[in-house]
C-alpha cells in the first residue's frame, strides 16, 4: 500500500513522512531491531518501510522468508485514525506526540524560506493548509449526468490536428498521443514553417498551440509568440482564415493559452479574453490541482459541467488579468468544498474567480491553463482515486469530444 526508503533521515523520519503524507497516527514497536534505540531510529543504512493489508502480511512475509533477506525483515506495527505517533520499546514509551505538532515543526524552515523567497502571503497560505486537520486534498467528483464514453463513429478519414510549437515548447508530445488516442491523425507543426509559408492551417482541421515555455524559459514569451503572428502579415492572414472557418477547432494550453490569448483580436468571439500574467507566488507552480468544468459552449467540455477532479499546473503565467468582464469561463480551480479556490495553493496562481479557462461565444476555440494532456490516461496520475478504473481519465473526454465535434 506504501513504500519509503530510510536512507535519508533513518527510520524515524521515514515513518513521519509517511504519516505525514496519510495523516494518519502511528503506532511502531522496535523491539525486533534490537536494543540500541537510536541506531533504530536513526539509521541511514538501506533500508525500507513497506506498508501492506492485514490480510497480505502473512502472505509478503512467506515470500521474504524464502529469499535472501530472511532474518532482517521486521514488523514494526501500525497505521491509526487516531493522529497520535506513538513509539515503544521495551515496554516503554519512547514518544507519544500529535501528528500535526511535529507536522507543524517539520513544515517550519520551509515556511520561513518560501517567506523570503516567495509571496509572504502564498507562503502562510500553504502553511495554513498544510495543517488544517480536516483538508480533503485530492478528490473526484463525476457528474451524475456524465454519460458513458462512446468510441467515435468509424469513418475511414481521420480528421487532422495540427500539435503547434515554437522554439522551447515541450508539451507537443503528450498532446499528439492524446488526440492520436482520439482518433486523430496528429502533425507536428513548427512556427517557422507558418511562417515561411512552407505547410498551411488550411490542411488541418483544427490545431493546438502547447505548453512549454517559447523561446526557452523567457517570461513574457507567450506574448512574443503572439506578436510573431500578429506582426507577420501572412501568418497573420493564415491564423486569421483558419479562426473563420466555420468547421475547425483551436486549443491552447499553458504557454499556447496565453499565446492565444494575445491573439483574440483574430479569434471571433474571443475579445473577452484576459492577458496572463507573473504567478502570485512569483514562482514557477508544478503541481496536481483540483478543477471544475463550467457549463459552457465549449466543444472540449461538452457533457462535462459539473466534473471535479484533479489536473496538472505547470506554469510560471497563469493569473488572468482581464481588461474586460469575464465570460464564457470553462474550468475553474476549486477548493476542499468544491467553492472557487480563492487561497494559494489550491489556486495555483492567483487568477481572479479562480479562473482556469476560457472560451468563445461559438465554443469553437478554447484556451485553458491547465494540462488535460498530462493526465489522459489514469497511469499518468501520481494519486488516483479508487473509483477510477478505465484506462482513460475523465479529461480524455476533452479530445473525445473534438473528435466528434469535427464528425
Amino acid at each position: 500500500l506504501a513504500l519509503h526508503d530510510r536512507a535519508d533521515g533513518g527510520l524515524l523520519a521515514t515513518l513521519a513522512e509517511m504519516a505525514f503524507a496519510a495523516r494518519c497516527g502511528l503506532d511502531i514497536t522496535l523491539d525486533s531491531l534490537g536494543p540500541d534505540v537510536t541506531a533504530a531510529l536513526f539509521t541511514e543504512e538501506l533500508g525500507l518501510v513497506l506498508q501492506v493489508a492485514e490480510a497480505d502480511v502473512a502472505a509478503v512475509l512467506t515470500q521474504f522468508d524464502a529469499g535472501p533477506l530472511a532474518g532482517h525483515v521486521h514488523r514494526l506495527g501500525r497505521p491509526t485514525a487516531e493522529r497520535q505517533i506513538r513509539v515503544r520499546h521495551g515496554g516503554q514509551t519512547l514518544l507519544d506526540t500529535d501528528l500535526f505538532d511535529w507536522l507543524r515543526e517539520w513544515s517550519r524552515p520551509s515556511h520561513v524560506i518560501q517567506r523570503l523567497r516567495d509571496n509572504p502571503a502564498c507562503a502562510d497560505e500553504e502553511l495554513a493548509q498544510t495543517l488544517a486537520p480536516d483538508a480533503r486534498g485530492l478528490y473526484l467528483e463525476v457528474p451524475p449526468t456524465l454519460e458513458p464514453l462512446a468510441p467515435p463513429a468509424l469513418t475511414l478519414k481521420r480528421p487532422r490536428v495540427a500539435i503547434l510549437r515554437e522554439q522551447g515548447v515541450n508539451g507537443q508530445r503528450e498532446m499528439a498521443a492524446a488526440f492520436t488516442h482520439a482518433g486523430f491523425d496528429a502533425f507536428d507543426l513548427h512556427m517557422s514553417e507558418v511562417l515561411d509559408g512552407s505547410r498551411s492551417l488550411a490542411d488541418f482541421d483544427g490545431f493546438v498551440a502547447c505548453g512549454g515555455f517559447s523561446y526557452g524559459d523567457v517570461l513574457g514569451a507567450g506574448s512574443g509568440w503572439a506578436k510573431s503572428i500578429l506582426y507577420h502579415a501572412r501568418a497573420r492572414d493564415e491564423f486569421a482564415a483558419f479562426f473563420a472557418r466555420a468547421n475547425t477547432f483551436t486549443l491552447g494550453v499553458c504557454n499556447g493559452c496565453q499565446m492565444l490569448s494575445q491573439l483574440n483580436e483574430i479569434i471571433p468571439g474571443a475579445l473577452h479574453w484576459p492577458r496572463f500574467l507573473r504567478n502570485r507566488s512569483e514562482q514557477f507552480e508544478a503541481r496536481l490541482v483540483m478543477a471544475e468544468v463550467l457549463p459552457s459552449p465549449s466543444i472540449f467540455f461538452a457533457g462535462l459541467a459539473g466534473l471535479r477532479a484533479p489536473l496538472v499546473a505547470s506554469h510560471g503565467e497563469g493569473r488572468a488579468s482581464f481588461a474586460h468582464t469575464a465570460q464564457r469561463a470553462c474550468l475553474r480551480y476549486v477548493d476542499d468544498a468544491g467553492a472557487p479556490a480563492q487561497r494559494y495553493p489550491q489556486n495555483p496562481n492567483g487568477s481572479p474567480d479562480a479562473l482556469a479557462g476560457l472560451t468563445t461565444d461559438d465554443g469553437r476555440a478554447t484556451i485553458v491553463m491547465p494540462h488535460a494532456e498530462r493526465v489522459y490516461l489514469t497511469k499518468q496520475f501520481s494519486w488516483l482515486p479508487s473509483e477510477w478504473r478505465d484506462v482513460e481519465s475523465p479529461w480524455f473526454r476533452m479530445f473525445a469530444n473534438a473528435r466528434r465535434a469535427v464528425g
